[in-house]
């Protein structure tokens, strides 16, 4: 009877284990299937600048990224601690500096979906698009964010930085307000040369801001799944109400360029000296993109403008 009931007991333990040990294990759905973990992740890599930027957010430092200096560049906020490893560009990550980091999670886009099995068999991976036909990047972005709080057991503070963000916003939309800054159509470009820009159009991440603040979008035509067009500078004439809000980075000696050409000191624009130059802000990011082009921007407008870029 005591050796039944030792074993009854082991039996006991065993399952009770087993059971442990399921209900610990969380699932989560996503564009390439599932995925389970066992617990929060630590050794995270992150495929792209929206999810490098969310994992940073959530007060994780992801052990590899993809294109390590651009970040720094075009993405700057929030801060990318050194020594983090980088693990190829964004659109051919090595497979070989992902499974040498032994991540225990990849966080990755459906640009990745040839290299979706390849990246399994390292370790989980959530597959989440921000950009995508039709979708809406803030509420995507917001999405990721919520979602991998989930999964590193940090809820709580996905939901307080997505409730910052609007506080920010509505601080801003105020200023502009106030200060009479919301009456006329805003133009964001990034200038590719001298003739042409890329223009960030109604279903871009700029959008939201432009909402939340109260400015309207002087370019009322739908981009591309990444929400910008490429136009030349004569296709900004007709909106002549438009200020223009130029995004750097600016390329070298465009300035000067610019200073003498017909097509730019002909926009109305230009001539009224409501040209505005702001920081880099990623275009193609997560949820904080739009807090810094907010604050950014609302700065900006209430500084006054210029008749060029500098």
């Amino acid at each position: 009877m005591s050796t039944k009931r030792h074993l009854r007991s082991g039996v006991a333990l065993l399952l009770t284990g087993i059971l442990s040990l399921t209900a610990s294990a969380e699932t989560w759905q996503h564009e390439y299937g599932t995925l389970t973990l066992d617990e929060p992740p630590k050794r995270i890599i992150t495929l792209n600048w929206a999810a490098t930027e969310a994992v940073l957010l959530l007060g994780e430092t992801p052990v590899g990224v993809a294109d390590r200096a651009g970040y720094d560049v075009w993405v700057k906020e929030p801060e990318l601690p050194e020594g983090v490893h980088n693990i190829g560009t964004r659109v051919a990550p090595s497979l070989e500096a992902i499974a040498e980091l032994e991540p225990d999670l990849i966080v990755t886009s459906a640009e990745m979906a040839p290299a979706a099995d390849l990246l399994e068999r390292i370790a989980p991976t959530y597959v989440i698009s921000v950009y995508r036909n039709g979708s809406r990047p803030f509420e995507k972005a917001g999405e990721m964010l919520t979602t991998l709080g989930e999964m590193l057991g940090r809820e709580d503070r996905a939901r307080a930085i997505l409730a910052d963000i609007e506080r920010t916003l509505d601080t801003q939309r105020q200023r502009l307000e106030q200060a009479g800054m919301t009456d006329r159509p805003v133009a964001l470009v990034n200038f590719l040369d001298d003739r042409h820009v890329r223009i960030y159009a109604p279903n871009s991440l700029y959008q939201y801001a432009l909402n939340a603040l109260g400015l309207e979008n002087a370019w009322p035509r739908e981009g591309n799944f990444w929400g910008f067009s490429v136009v030349g500078l004569e296709a900004i004439a007709p909106y002549h109400d438009s200020r223009i809000v130029v995004i750097s980075p600016i390329l070298p000696g465009l300035a000067d360029t610019l200073a003498n050409s017909p097509f730019w000191t002909y926009l109305p624009a230009v001539r009224r000296n409501e040209v505005y130059q702001i920081d880099a802000v990623w275009p193609f990011g997560g949820v904080f993109p739009v807090k810094r082009l907010a604050t950014m921007l609302a700065d900006t407008l209430l500084e006054g403008g210029s008749d060029n870029v500098r």
